[in-house]
């Protein structure tokens, strides 16, 4: 089976790591050890090898080790599809990252196009009950592994309304260049909505008939005040509410003002109404389903990053999501304060424990 996984990674002076080297089978590998000992740390290392800040939002100055403060640098091998390519990013304290594919300079865009990378991470335990901006951030990371083009689409228009907002904010009231920069929003915005759409429509479709123990969920897509979201005249509609945004100062509407809705389809209920397991669950499904989607669209199921995944799952499904990523071919990278979290693989899986001494993380197999 053609698959997505890392072969090989190495990284220097990148939070509490000095200089590790792993390499791998391209078979799910569980990091174990103690709160604290540097496992978050390798899933973050990982997750740069896709486009945007990280499964931790940080500024690139913040990943550096301290108190050296020399910048790092991530090297990965990566099987894609049946071709190899070699993957750097580094930060050497000019403000960016930078990123080589096959010893050539390259965009982050162009990472998403051969590493297609999702997570989940315990701050996500929240997502349906705290705000709107973190349930688009999950759909956005998704609709990038079917498009990778979506973080430049995301990019173009946070920059767009940033020029627009400073423009309400200073009380400009001249069409002419309201209408110059409502265009690029109009542009980008729409493929961002219809990306999301999309990304909605595959996993729903995923999810149906799927053999799985985890529940299914109905998705939803909704605009500022939980009104339809707007694709066809975005321009037209920025145009029309521009007394309003003068008024606030700001822009009102618009896929920045996008929320994700959910209800858990056996019981009919909204998930921010769900018990935690059950909330956990959801999101353990929606990742599961954007994995047999893509392994359907692109040819394999992406590398899924699960930090301390078996919280909030029972063992029965902690071990069916074991089973079920098994079953996707998919390389996971998962954490865990013990190894017997992970018996349920057997010899099916790497192992990697994980220690600190003196302030330096160390992983012994």
């Amino acid at each position: 089976m053609s698959r997505i996984a890392v072969t090989n990674l190495k990284i220097s002076h990148f939070r509490s790591y000095k200089n590790v080297e792993i390499s791998t089978s391209g078979c799910p590998v569980a990091l174990f050890g103690s709160n604290g000992a540097g496992k978050t740390n390798i899933l973050e290392a990982l997750s740069l090898l896709s486009p945007g800040r990280g499964l931790r939002r940080s500024r690139v100055d913040e990943m550096e080790r301290k108190p050296e403060g020399i910048g790092w640098k991530i090297s990965a091998t990566l099987q894609s599809l049946g071709q190899i390519h070699e993957i750097e990013t580094n930060y050497t304290g000019d403000g960016s990252r930078s990123v080589r594919i096959d010893g050539k300079a390259a965009t982050q865009t162009a990472l998403g196009r051969i590493a297609r990378i999702v997570w989940l991470v315990p701050v996500m335990d929240r997502l349906w009950v705290d705000g709107a901006e973190g349930r688009r951030r999950f759909l956005d990371r998704l609709a990038m592994s079917f498009e990778p083009s979506h973080a430049q689409y995301t990019l173009d228009y946070e920059r767009a309304m940033r020029e627009r907002n400073k423009m309400l904010k200073e009380g400009i009231d001249d069409p002419a260049w309201y209408s110059a920069v409502e265009s690029q929003m109009a542009e980008s915005g729409g493929k961002i909505e219809k990306n999301r759409l999309y990304t909605i429509d595959r996993i729903m479709q995923a999810q149906t008939n799927a053999q799985t123990s985890f529940p299914s969920a109905q998705l939803g897509l909704v605009g500022a005040n939980n009104e339809s979201i707007i694709i066809d005249d975005l321009k037209g509609a920025f145009a029309d509410n521009r007394r309003a945004d003068l008024f606030a100062g700001r822009t009102l509407i618009g896929p920045h003002r996008d929320d994700l809705t959910a209800i858990y389809s056996a019981k009919e209920t909204p998930a921010k109404l769900c018990s935690t397991g059950e909330q956990k669950a959801l999101l353990v499904s929606l990742i599961l389903a954007n994995g047999r989607a893509l392994s359907q669209d692109f040819g394999s199921a992406p590398i899924l990053l699960l930090d301390e995944v078996s919280a909030h799952l029972d063992k029965e499904r902690q071990n069916a999501l074991y089973e079920e990523i098994l079953s996707l071919g998919a390389q996971a990278w998962m954490t865990g304060t013990g190894k017997e979290l992970f018996n349920y693989y057997g010899k099916r899986a790497e192992f990697l424990e994980v220690t600190e001494t003196s302030n330096v993380s160390v992983l012994k197999r």
